[in-house]
């Protein structure tokens, strides 16, 4: 009479061990290449927020010149100039 050690055959026992490897080497892949983006997403944001926090800075620092130094800002942004000044533009595109 052939003894039986175990309810499942030995070789479904290791197919099964091996789709579940399989199946978390996948899933290890896909989560490195998932946390890489998001790195990627993070660093966008974080330059975004720096960008941010630096024009809020000249924002605030205009605002606590007064009301004359706003106007003068958007003037000068629109490309006038006060007289008898030369004004320089860098045409080099940096």
């Amino acid at each position: 009479m052939h003894k039986r050690h175990g309810l499942l055959p030995r070789w479904l026992l290791v197919a099964a061990f091996l789709g579940l490897c399989g199946y978390l080497f996948v899933s290890l892949i896909h989560y490195q290449v998932s946390i890489g983006s998001k790195q990627q997403e993070l660093l966008s944001v974080q330059s975004q927020l720096s960008n941010q926090l630096t024009e809020n800075a000249e924002l605030s620092n205009t605002l606590d010149q007064g009301e004359d130094a706003i106007i003068e800002r958007y003037a000068r942004e629109q490309g006038y100039a006060k007289p008898n000044e030369r004004v320089f533009v860098d045409i080099s595109g940096k």
